[in-house]
């Protein structure tokens, strides 16, 4: 019998192919039959793995968001290993979800395409959502550790803080979608940001003094 991780292994695989699919032509050309194609599988062993389209579907869909969160992650995790200001670590950390090069581009597509399919499909809203609130809950405790440290002025409202720098982080991603071949663009949006986060951490971190 094949181990655990050579079905996890396959999943993947007819994921980031269903992910290519829909990054290059759209989420109609992600079939069953497409994906087998472009995994380099047969349709009953995606069959065999995923019950349905739209199984499939959420399961391409979620690990791309997994995925897109967990390079965030890292990138955090080598700012404060670096220790740097948080304005620092948001500021390189959340623009990784820009479409700033071809495969954050594909993302981008990919992404867009499920937020519309989420408008009819619950299931595919939920994980957009649960994704949202990850983004906007990583933000707010960025700032209320910045209220800790000295960076953030105490009368900040973390959550307000972090719905307008995850709006400002989509509304730009839109932008840069629309002009990838306008490189001011990307100069302009990432000044857009730092000045945005410089007004909410105006101040200096207290703990690296120490």
């Amino acid at each position: 019998m094949p181990r655990t991780a050579d079905h996890d292994v396959r999943r993947k695989q007819m994921a980031d192919a269903t992910h290519r699919l829909i990054a290059h032509t759209g989420l109609d050309s992600a079939t069953m039959a497409a994906v087998a194609r472009e995994a380099g599988f047969s349709v009953g062993l995606v069959q065999h793995y995923f019950g349905s389209k739209d199984e499939l579907l959420l399961f391409a869909y979620r690990q791309m968001t997994d995925d897109q969160l967990a390079r965030v992650g890292r990138l955090v995790a080598e700012g404060e290993a670096d220790r740097q200001p948080i304005r620092a670590i948001l500021l390189r950390c959340l623009p990784e979800l820009w479409p700033l090069d071809a495969d954050r581009r594909g993302e981008y597509r990919v992404s867009k395409a499920f937020h519309a399919r989420a408008l009819d499909v619950p299931a595919v809203a939920e994980v957009a959502r649960e994704t949202a609130f990850v983004v906007r809950g990583q933000i707010a405790r960025a700032v209320a550790n910045g209220k800790e440290c000295g960076e953030v002025e105490a009368s900040t409202d973390a959550q307000a803080a972090a719905l307008e720098l995850s709006a400002l982080i989509a509304g730009l991603a839109d932008e840069l979608y629309r002009e990838p071949e306008d490189r001011r663009l990307e100069v302009i949006a990432e000044a857009l940001f730092a000045a945005r986060l410089a007004a909410y951490f105006p101040g200096e971190c207290r703990h690296y003094g120490r």
